[in-house]
């Protein structure tokens, strides 16, 4: 029987709160043993040393959150900007906009990292350990020393880098995917493959140079962490994956007729609605690779892209990106403009998007629902294909050259390349030169397909061309792990989900994903948040029984 969160924080609190308190007065005492410098021991105007005046901790927490709040601002506003150099931006603005990005992204570095921040968390930290540790002032206090010691390793010219790099490789990047064009890229990937090692070596020391890399996106994951859990799924993973190449092929038509772009657009947002996306907060445009970016709680966009000849694209990328801007919807007001308004790893933000666009969006439930909705909107063109024929033909499992348009059983495959291309270039073993003879060998082997050229291979992702290479693949995999392992959950907990979603209600499953979730916003560390939601630690259990249990019912394994 699963445990209630609350329940769950106040035994851990039992458990935890002496570790942490250790750690604190070891740091307090730490940083009050030694002589002090003249600088060190600079008064206040009132004469009073600045380190030795205590306010009350109320008003030093405020002083906290007003410095992180303008810290938050500025990273909106960076946001912004991103937005809609993917967006609206014309072309002739990308090197202003590169230098616009580059400040932003410098002075929220410079102001997080001051010293004063500092000091205000060593004053507020022995009344933070007094706290509950599930308080929301309490991981205010843990979770922003935790960043601030991550972030002062980093140089403010890194920070400043990696916005640049980021602007100047993506804008070269959009114009060499459509034109096949490795060699307008390649300077640019390998300036990022350097900023990779800079920040590793920054944030280091490690025992592999993709360590500190992963670390930024799930905490106190290592490279041979990932190793071991991708070795244990690819065992479960190759024999289905086998066995489906055996099966009949499947009639993917129905797809690939023609589908008007306004009406895509229109059915896809619908649905995301329907699930929960609330469009009073949030709104969807166009990009070339389709994300989610929070401006505030209150302004949560996503993009997706098009092909009218293939209705599954837009559609399918929409309800992924609503998953995650729920997840950001969800969280507490009460978190807003501080460090815990967000997601609490990449790979946990990623198992909301794969949920809803998996579990619920290509399951039995939700097109019982759904395409009766889809054949009104497109009579012409689906009015003769049955729901078993359309419900194959988007669950259809065939090797692809294309990671977002991969089927289930084979997309942690694509992740898996893409995991070790990048640990090759980091360590040195691979040269940006040969990433794409080294991509084209990898598919060849792994999923019995060669890209033909460039666009189809090391240049269809954006992520290489958005700052530092290294740690943003494995991300995608453990989402899809702990998209299994909440839904399990949440079916535990109220098994008549599936029959609600039949009907069109979502109310329950989003409900439940809120409160044990999303809510939460970076309070708890990953493996914290899913032991106290699922009862258990990560585990590949779910998700391989939820892929068996659909591709038989498929009758593709």
């Amino acid at each position: 029987m699963r445990r209630a969160i609350d329940d769950h924080f106040r035994q851990r609190d039992q458990i935890s709160m002496h570790e942490w308190r250790v750690s604190v007065m070891a740091k307090v005492t730490k940083r009050g043993s030694g002589t002090r410098t003249a600088k060190a021991r600079k008064t206040s105007k009132a004469g009073v040393p600045r380190r030795l005046r205590r306010d009350r901790p109320e008003v030093v927490l405020q002083k906290l959150k007003d410095r992180l709040g303008e810290i938050s601002d500025l990273s909106s506003a960076a946001a912004v900007l991103g937005w809609d150099q993917a967006t609206f931006m014309p072309k002739g603005g990308a090197k202003a906009r590169g230098a616009q990005l580059s400040t932003l992204s410098r002075l929220a570095h410079e102001r997080f990292v001051d010293s004063e921040i500092g000091a205000l968390l060593e004053q507020l930290e022995p009344h933070a350990m007094a706290l509950p540790y599930a308080s929301d002032d309490a991981s205010l206090v843990r979770v922003v020393r935790r960043d601030y010691e991550r972030a002062r390793r980093v140089p403010s010219v890194l920070v400043a880098d990696l916005a640049t790099q980021a602007n100047a490789a993506y804008v070269a990047w959009t114009a060499a995917r459509p034109a096949n064009d490795f060699a307008a890229v390649e300077g640019l990937l390998e300036e990022g493959v350097r900023l990779g090692r800079r920040l590793a070596d920054a944030l280091g020391p490690y025992d592999h140079v993709m360590d500190p890399l992963i670390d930024g996106a799930e905490p106190g994951m290592k490279t041979a962490t990932i190793r071991a859990l991708f070795a244990d799924l690819r065992a479960e993973l190759v024999p289905m994956v086998s066995a489906a190449a055996q099966s009949a092929p499947v009639d993917c038509s129905c797809l690939k007729f023609r589908f008007p772009e306004a009406k895509q657009l229109a059915f896809g947002l619908k649905m995301a609605e329907r699930f929960g996306f609330d469009l009073t907060r949030g709104r969807q445009d166009k990009s070339p690779h389709p994300f989610m970016t929070m401006f505030s709680l209150g302004d949560v966009r996503i993009t997706t892209r098009v092909s009218e000849n293939d209705l599954s694209e837009a559609l399918y990328s929409t309800l992924h990106e609503a998953g995650h801007a729920m997840y950001e919807q969800g969280v507490s007001p009460s978190l807003e403009r501080t460090p815990l308004a967000g997601g609490c790893s990449a790979g946990l933000h990623e198992s909301q998007s794969r949920l809803w666009e998996n579990m619920v969006g290509r399951g039995a439930p939700f097109l019982t629902f759904a395409y009766p909705l889809l054949q009104r909107q497109f009579p012409e063109q689906l009015k003769r294909v049955p729901l078993g024929t359309f419900s194959k033909a988007i669950n259809r499992v065939a090797p692809s050259l294309i990671r977002t348009d991969a089927d289930e059983l084979t997309y942690n495959l694509h992740v898996m390349i893409r995991f070790e291309l990048e640990c090759e270039l980091l360590e040195g073993s691979l040269k940006v030169k040969d990433l794409p003879q080294a991509w084209a060998d990898a598919y060849e082997r792994d999923l019995g397909v060669r890209p033909a050229g460039h666009s189809d291979g090391c240049l269809q992702d954006v992520h290489w061309f958005s700052g530092a290479v290294g740690g943003a693949f494995q991300s995608y995999t453990i989402g899809n792990i702990l998209a299994a392992q909440f839904y399990a959950a949440a079916l535990e907990a109220h098994p008549k989900i599936p029959d609600e979603i039949a009907d069109g209600r979502f109310a329950t499953l989003h409900g439940w994903l809120r409160d044990h979730v999303y809510v939460h916003g970076r309070k708890y560390l990953p493996h914290e948040l899913v032991t106290s939601a699922t009862g258990q630690p990560m585990t590949i259990a779910p998700y391989v029984s939820y892929l068996r249990a659909k591709y038989k019912a498929l009758d593709v394994i």
